[in-house]
């Protein structure tokens, strides 16, 4: 889509603080209003609309994709999207293992571990590692316990938490993340643990290394998102 603006700005408004391109307000693919909570978060929305060149290139927007996914999705689906998220704790990354070679099976466990440790305690949902193939059964009231975790989230941090786990491919590092456990970097790093291990013993083609750039973007983003959500 050539872009159609000159400035991108905010303003508040009743519910917060709104994006206007010339004045006029941005709206979401379902046509209501681009609305952020706090100005910080509204600002750097606004940033990305005018950092944007001649065509716009909605794909490198991850704020207000994430934004209008709050406002659209989860203003009518929250139940789905909290069935969603809770249900990655049956296929969570950090509880499938290899189960060779050693060096690999012992860099999860070590960096793994912990992380499920910290869920088991802070939400009382101890889960199963496992080196087979297909998911191991995991206790349902690890699995209740981490649904409640993912519904005490509101609308806007609620999507941030969803992006998070489905590009980590794991509730507890979304949760971890979420919660200031981990940063950024630590998550895209556990994340990609048997990634980086057969980086380093074969080497990393161009698509590998696009793919990985992708991901760890798109957790910084989701990140910042979560982050300006605190700033008055």
């Amino acid at each position: 889509m050539k872009r159609f603006y000159a400035t991108a700005t905010v303003a508040a408004c009743a519910r917060g603080f709104r994006v206007e391109l010339d004045g006029k307000p941005v709206r979401t693919p379902m046509k209501a209003m681009l609305t952020l909570p706090t100005r910080p978060l509204a600002e750097a929305v606004a940033e990305e609309w005018a950092g944007q060149g001649e065509r716009l290139a909605m794909s490198s927007m991850h704020l207000t994709q994430l934004a209008a996914t709050a406002i659209d999705r989860l203003s009518l689906l929250r139940d789905e999207v909290v069935d969603t998220v809770a249900a990655y704790a049956h296929t969570d990354l950090l509880c499938h293992r290899v189960d060779h070679p050693l060096a690999l099976v012992e860099r999860q466990r070590t960096l793994w571990q912990p992380l499920l440790d910290w869920a088991a305690l802070t939400y009382d949902a101890p889960l199963t590692a496992t080196h087979e193939i297909l998911p191991v059964k995991q206790p349902p009231e690890a699995v209740a316990a981490l649904r409640n975790a993912v519904a005490a989230y509101e609308d806007y941090h609620l999507a941030a938490l969803g992006n998070a786990t489905q590009v980590l491919g794991s509730i507890v590092l979304a949760l971890a993340l979420m919660a200031g456990r981990i940063g950024p970097e630590e998550a895209f790093d556990l994340s990609q643990v048997e990634e980086a291990f057969q980086m380093e013993r074969w080497g990393q083609d161009a698509e590998v290394a696009a793919r990985r750039a992708a991901i760890r973007r798109e957790v910084e983003a989701t990140h910042r998102f979560a982050r300006l959500l605190e700033e008055a």
